[in-house]
């Protein structure tokens, strides 16, 4: 919430507030502020090879990093796969074809949030990559938010199809990232640690963003190199907590049930051998964002306030919430007697699709903010996602004030 600058209007101030947010957690700077610690351990450790993947929104960016810095004589072969759409400047790279621009890594683009058959095809060749690493090998891992869905690949017994399923029943649902993860991860070859078992006796270092509250590492992109804190039992609980037994194809919860009673191997807990040889390492994340947020605001002149780090729960709910701490920071602030006020927050909420309509968190959390600020001036809203996309649109998100539902009334829209 913003009031009125004299030199600069709200929106300018909320839009160069967020861009300094985004630069914070720009996956290509922060990747190279890295990587004299990746080549420190390859050249202190006499590896012999280097090989780089890669999955979630950011991973193309933070590959053109790490090509750039360690070129292409030293990266033996690479792949890495973003959503559709993330390569900028970019020809991208469907059904197999290499990136015009990287040299040694190849980019795949696929379906995010619910997966598709150009995931399976990225994952596979991940597979076959990590298949031939050795002892002498050094794996480089990029993670980033969106990786649970664009690193895919089934468990026995479990079409594409019926994860895809699953994954859109646990989205409409209003299943947060964590419940979401903990089902993933147990129909997966490749998550919940599995990612470091094909690698292994390779030894891993993954550079991750995060983009879950908490930084949670078995929860980020179902956490592929982290040991896994959740359980076949817990897995068949977020089913049963949503009511989708019945609806969940028999395949998974086949393998739910047979991993439940120990027929099929967990994922990789915390003192498993085949995590020994993995550093996981956060470069980037909600907080720092957030505080480069703060930080801008404080240089504009506004008095700035970090009101939650973790808010969760139901966008529209949170939507509100905020509305009513801007009207009672407006309330109590008498016109002309201060500067104006900064509310900075961020976390994860969720929505529980009940129409048919197209958006996002963010989306649903601002128009649900403008309906309960209606027809109040100096109050100014932005809400998005760091990663470029709002659900399955082409938005970041949304920027709301007092005129908002008043012109779509106009308008003939129904903001209800």
């Amino acid at each position: 919430m913003v009031k009125k600058n004299r030199k600069m209007r709200s929106e300018e101030i909320i839009h160069n507030i967020f861009t300094a947010a985004l630069k914070a957690v720009d996956p290509y700077l922060i990747v190279k502020m890295h990587a004299d610690r990746v080549r420190s351990d390859f050249i202190k450790k006499n590896f012999n090879k280097l090989l780089v993947i890669g999955f979630g929104k950011a991973s193309f960016q933070m590959a053109r990093a790490v090509e750039e810095i360690f070129g292409a004589g030293l990266i033996k072969e690479g792949v890495v796969v973003t959503k559709y759409g993330h390569c900028k400047d970019q020809r991208s790279v469907v059904s197999g074809k290499q990136s015009a621009k990287l040299k040694k890594i190849k980019v795949y683009e696929a379906g995010h949030p619910i997966p598709d058959e150009n995931g399976i095809k990225a994952t596979e060749e991940i597979i076959r990559l990590l298949k031939n690493a050795d002892e002498d090998t050094l794996v480089l891992c990029l993670i980033s938010g969106g990786g649970s869905a664009l690193n895919v690949s089934p468990y026995e017994g479990i079409s594409l199809n019926e994860k895809q399923l699953i994954t859109d029943l646990l989205l409409r649902a209003g299943a947060d990232i964590t419940e979401l993860n903990a089902v993933r991860k147990h129909i997966s070859k490749v998550k919940g640690g599995r990612i470091a078992e094909i690698a292994r006796p390779a030894e891993i270092i993954s550079l991750m963003i995060s983009d879950v509250i908490g930084d949670k590492l078995d929860v980020i992109a179902s956490g592929p190199t982290a040991p896994d804190t959740s359980t076949f039992q817990d897995a068949l609980d977020v089913i049963n907590k949503y009511n989708l037994s019945e609806k969940t194809p028999e395949s998974v919860m086949d393998v739910l049930n047979k991993g439940r009673d120990g027929l099929i191997p967990e994922t990789p807990k915390k003192d498993n051998r085949v995590l020994e040889k993995v550093k996981n390492i956060i470069v980037g994340n909600n907080r720092k964002a957030l505080d480069a947020a703060e930080n801008k605001a404080l240089s504009l002149g506004l008095e700035a306030e970090m009101i939650s780090t973790d808010i969760k729960g139901e966008a529209a709910e949170a939507g509100k919430w905020l509305a009513e701490k801007a009207i009672e920071i407006k309330r109590a602030k008498a016109e002309g007697h201060s500067n104006a006020k900064c509310m900075i927050s961020g976390g994860e909420t969720t929505v529980t699709v009940k129409g048919k309509g197209k958006g996002g968190r963010n989306t649903e959390l601002a128009l649900s903010f403008a309906l309960e600020i209606e027809g109040i001036e100096d109050i100014t809203l932005l809400s998005a996602g760091t990663d470029g996309n709002d659900g399955p649109t082409d938005a970041a998100g949304a920027v709301v004030d007092g005129s908002t539902i008043i012109k779509a009334r106009n308008l003939g829209l129904d903001p209800v």
